[in-house]
């Protein structure tokens, strides 16, 4: 079968023939439907070198934005019938940790013993016609469209989990959140907290056609600029945001949420660009927080699912076959695309 192989550190994938997989006890093979390409793939073959924290070593197929069909089942195996959809759980823990029992793999407690990450970071992902993974990763669709939702198992599921924790900052009236970075996960962090809230959400971004977009979901926009963080609290009456999310993680983007932030109120870090912000008590509201999330859980992508059938979340995608998915990752790392490049292994179904 065709797939795309990350080969090395500081190399660019390749796409080549591979063996296709067969599903081992408990595992589940998929007909790929469709497999997000990710800014942080581009981290994984460009970016990383073997001494990078969470670097993971090559060779293995890309892929951790992951949807398909089931087509062969696994020994003991129950419960899936062949050709039902599913949206893929990419994060794969120890299994029985405490932090995996309650299906949050991202923070396993044995991860620095495991042989890998996830599907599609260590173990061999979605990049290619067929796919196999632990049957407990598997999260119904039902009749929704399997090629779109391929993308929702990182970049819904990873600002859902971020935004969830931060509910209760945003509960009652007259609350403001903040997303700063309107990039894919942005723009599904607007949708998610226009569903989820009754807060005035406020988008910033350096790119007007990001904004224009964040705006059509319900957005008030404020471009970038040295009078970013003040034309945001004037949003607010001066009083400051409830929530802020950070989908970049640049020390100038965390300084502008920082300082865009009311008393008591919370500011989460979910992009990877590893930005330093210097702390000062003075310099900061009171009782306010400043954390990070990573991905989310298995429960996480089961509601972010739910909410993808219900029409509450619309991810904008671009599609490309298996023979063009080394140009979709070109055009992701240039800049080129206006939504979630996601290949298509078999074309239409």
């Amino acid at each position: 079968m065709r797939a795309v192989v990350f080969e090395n550190y500081k190399t660019f994938p390749v796409l080549k023939d591979v063996e296709k997989p067969k599903p081992g006890p408990g595992e589940v093979l998929l007909k790929v439907a469709g497999a997000g390409a990710c800014h942080s793939d581009v981290a994984v073959y460009n970016e990383f070198d073997a001494s990078t924290p969470g670097a993971v070593p090559p060779s293995f197929v890309l892929g951790h934005e992951n949807s398909g069909w089931v087509e062969e089942l696994g020994e003991g195996v129950t419960g899936f019938e062949i050709g039902d959809a599913y949206l893929v759980y990419g994060p794969v823990g120890c299994g029985h940790c405490a932090a995996c029992s309650r299906g949050q793999d991202t923070y396993c407690e044995n991860a620095a013993t495991n042989p890998y990450l996830g599907i599609g970071l260590g173990r061999d992902g979605g990049m290619a016609e067929y796919l196999v993974v632990p049957a407990r990763n598997l999260v119904p669709l039902g009749d929704a469209d399997p090629v779109a939702a391929a993308p929702l198992s990182d970049a819904a599921l990873t600002p859902y989990h971020a935004i969830k924790l931060s509910l209760p900052n945003l509960a009652g009236g007259g609350k403001f959140a903040l997303v700063v970075g309107l990039g894919g996960l942005g723009q599904i962090a607007v949708q998610i907290l226009k569903a989820l809230t009754g807060a005035t959400v406020i988008a910033t971004d350096m790119k007007e056609e990001a904004m224009a977009k964040a705006a059509a979901h319900g957005a008030i926009t404020v471009p970038g600029g040295p009078d970013q963080a003040a034309r945001i609290r004037e949003i607010t009456g001066g009083r400051g945001v409830d929530a802020a999310f950070d989908f970049v993680g640049a020390a100038p983007t965390i300084k502008t949420a920082a300082a865009s932030m009311a008393i008591g109120s919370r500011l989460t870090v979910v992009g990877i660009a590893n930005g330093l912000y210097e702390w000062s008590f003075f310099g900061t509201p009171y009782e306010s927080t400043i954390t990070n999330t990573y991905w989310g859980t298995i429960e996480d992508l089961h509601e972010v699912a739910a909410m993808y059938r219900a029409g509450q979340i619309v991810p904008e995608i671009e599609r490309f076959g298996m023979e063009d998915a080394l140009e979709a990752y070109r055009r992701l790392e240039a800049g080129e695309l206006s939504g979630r490049a996601v290949v298509v292994p078999h074309g239409a179904q």
